[in-house]
């Protein structure tokens, strides 16, 4: 068995969606491959912890950095670094230098093929994308062997803005282990159910894009009983508890932090939220599904279709005020949240295990380096 070395070019490697995706992938691939993993941001590395440790990956501090100017000479020292490797994964934004160093350089130099992944967009892009990153996608994007997206959304942009041709675009669906979620929740410290509550919960980033504030406010129109748990860490933990306060509901919303293991804490959730200015496919929503919990959430790429029917009308376009609307609706009604819940998770098993996810990525990444097998 010839291993497969694999670079990935990360624009930040703290656990979430996409990294937590790679690393599943990593698991799964166990010693049919090793990896390099460098991020464009080097301090942020949370996903580390959640590779396996008989999985051979090293985090190199002496590699060329994904963050400066573009130019010839920077793209030729990533180039030379590409060329040791097999496939080069690369992922979002902030790994596009690695895609124009081998637009750029394999015309005069054996470099890897590389799969290219996008996953959506930072608060900068919420409400339209900047045409210099459209122009860099639309130049870049020629050579890669496939352009990977989660959403039917992500694939329309795909072929539609960055004039990709359909067939270098391959959506595959998110998923995750359906097994591991349902059962008991682990302890949170600092939290504990208080008789009569109605618990809403997420798990997200504390960053703008998911205007967790705008949950904040939500959570604060309802009645007394209905606390907020958030799960998650980021730079906006200040502003979230700054309008907890203001509103007057610090006492009922906890900051839990960050947790490795979302299947052991969303048993503490009575209906899941989600408050985002975007998302594409997100994987929080699965595994709330997975779980067994109702959903409410604005209508952000592709939850509306994500989710089960009866959940789709707790999916709301105009998130001002009907969030707090959607979200009164199912904590005023325990037998609606349990049959939706039930419904979701049915999905979740048929459509979104991660055993289709990791059979796609499989195929594609033998396809790309010739060796159909390469991967299991």
């Amino acid at each position: 068995m010839t291993v497969v070395r694999i670079l990935h070019l990360h624009s930040t490697f703290s656990l979430g969606g996409k990294e937590a995706r790679a690393v599943r992938l990593m698991n799964a691939f166990r010693d049919r491959a090793t990896h390099t993993v460098l991020s464009a941001m080097p301090g942020e590395m949370g996903a580390r912890s959640a590779i396996a440790p008989d999985i051979e990956v090293t985090f190199p501090t002496d590699a060329p950095s994904l963050q400066g100017k573009p130019g010839p000479a920077r793209y030729l020292r990533l180039a030379r670094y590409m060329a040791g490797y097999d496939l080069v994964l690369t992922y979002n934004w902030g790994a596009m230098d690695g895609v124009m160093a081998r637009r750029m350089y394999a015309p005069v130099m054996r470099l890897p093929p590389i799969v290219h992944h996008e996953d959506g967009f930072n608060a900068d892009e919420t409400h339209g994308q900047k045409a210099k990153r459209v122009w860099f996608r639309r130049a870049g994007l020629p050579t890669v062997a496939a352009l990977v997206v989660p959403s039917q959304r992500l694939e329309r942009i795909a072929v539609d803005v960055w004039r990709q041709p359909a067939a270098r675009v391959r959506r595959i669906a998110n998923g995750i282990a359906v097994g591991e979620y349902g059962g008991a929740p682990e302890p949170l410290a600092g939290f504990e159910r208080r008789p009569g509550d109605v618990v809403v919960g997420t798990i997200a980033g504390l960053r703008a894009v998911k205007d967790l504030p705008r949950l904040v406010r939500a959570v604060a129109a309802l009645p007394g009983h209905v606390r907020l748990l958030i799960v998650g860490e980021g730079p906006e933990r200040g502003a979230i508890l700054a309008e907890a306060v203001r509103l007057g509901i610090g006492d009922r919303v906890h900051l839990a932090g960050f947790h490795s293991r979302p299947a052991a804490v969303l048993g503490h959730f009575d209906l899941f939220a989600l408050s985002s200015e975007s998302e594409q496919f997100p994987i929080s929503v699965l595994e709330a599904m997975a779980a067994g919990l109702a959903v409410v959430a604005p209508a952000v790429g592709d939850v509306a279709s994500m989710v089960s029917v009866p959940n789709r009308p707790y999916v709301v376009t105009e998130p001002n005020p009907a969030l707090a609307d959607a979200l009164g609706g199912l904590v005023a009604d325990e037998g609606l949240r349990r049959e939706i819940g039930r419904a979701n998770r049915a999905v979740a098993e048929k459509s979104f295990d991660e055993n289709q996810m990791i059979a796609a990525y499989r195929a594609l990444y033998g396809g790309a380096i010739g060796r159909p097998d390469a991967f299991g």
